[in-house]
């Protein structure tokens, strides 16, 4: 079948040109230029075949033709429009749904919440349960910020935030006195307190800094970074952790970074913002990335 209407931002430019009577203030209320109307206009008179404007002095005046092209288009559009701006409200207005492991959750993103609140306001935000194995397909998700380094899974876009770098952590009173942690052999010399999830994360340490080492036994393992904190300032031994995560306990004194390295130690894996690309986006969610990209230090790309 063939259509015989214009496009709609020929029939906007012809509509609000004509309720203003000049084509430079429909240019100023419609954001675009003079041209912009102008050839809009003529497009639309030369769809239709018929003049919808004469020039009478510094005004634009409706033809018979343009009064009544106006009177049969004015409704619609109006209505076109409102159906428009309250679907656009409905999907604004529903919260972005986001799943965060629980550590990144509580040690980094929670203290930084405030700031996004008080610079988007227009986006609320909802949280879902964290599951480990998540394949990430949930339809009332919005992006899920994940642990990973390559290998997601078809149709999710990640974006690095923070997570890679690593260091050995202990207590402050650790690193005075007799028996000082100094090297990192110091630290072979205590307890090692390991990830249940990243046993290896010692041993990568260690050949990192160029420290050779034997077999390497836990003395204790935990399943989260906050736990491992907690056995640390304990006294039950020392641990690896992603720097990220223990900003909180290094600010208060309750934890020190038992050797600092220049460059840093990092791993392959860390936290990254995972969003579907087979279906439209949260309108929230770019404001989101771009925020959370910013906190983390990082650059917004676009692929």
């Amino acid at each position: 079948m063939r259509l015989h209407s214009p496009s709609l931002s020929e029939l906007h430019a012809f509509a609000t040109a004509a309720r203003l009577g000049s084509f430079t203030r429909a240019a100023e209320q419609l954001h675009v230029t003079q041209g912009a109307i102008s050839r809009a206009i003529a497009r639309l008179e030369d769809h239709l075949g018929v003049a919808l404007f004469v020039r009478e002095g510094r005004h634009r005046v409706l033809t018979r033709d343009g009064r009544q092209y106006l009177d049969a288009v004015v409704a619609p559009l109006a209505s076109i429009e409102s159906a428009s701006q309250a679907l656009r409200r409905h999907h604004a207005a529903r919260a972005l749904r986001l799943s965060v492991p629980p550590t990144l959750f509580s040690h980094w993103l929670i203290p930084r919440l405030p700031d996004f609140s008080a610079r988007h306001a227009e986006v609320a935000l909802s949280f879902a349960p964290y599951q480990r194995d998540d394949p990430m397909t949930a339809a009332d998700i919005d992006a899920w910020i994940r642990v990973g380094g390559a290998g997601w899974p078809a149709g999710i876009a990640a974006d690095y935030l923070i997570g890679r770098e690593i260091v050995p952590i202990c207590r402050p009173q650790d690193l005075t006195g007799a028996g000082a942690i100094r090297t990192p052999a110091d630290l072979l010399t205590r307890p090692l307190l390991f990830h249940t999830h990243y046993p290896d994360t010692w041993a990568h340490w260690f050949t990192q800094v160029g420290c050779r080492h034997g077999p390497l036994a836990p003395a204790a393992d935990f399943d989260q970074v906050g736990l491992l904190a907690q056995a640390v300032m304990a006294g039950l031994g020392v641990a690896v952790v992603p720097r990220c995560l223990i900003e909180a306990e290094l600010a208060a004194g309750r934890i020190a970074i038992a050797l600092q390295q220049d460059p840093p130690v990092s791993v392959a894996r860390g936290y990254h913002l995972c969003r579907p690309l087979d279906r439209p986006a949260h309108p929230g969610l770019n404001t989101l990335r771009e925020w959370l990209l910013t906190q983390a230090g990082q650059r917004a790309e676009y692929p």
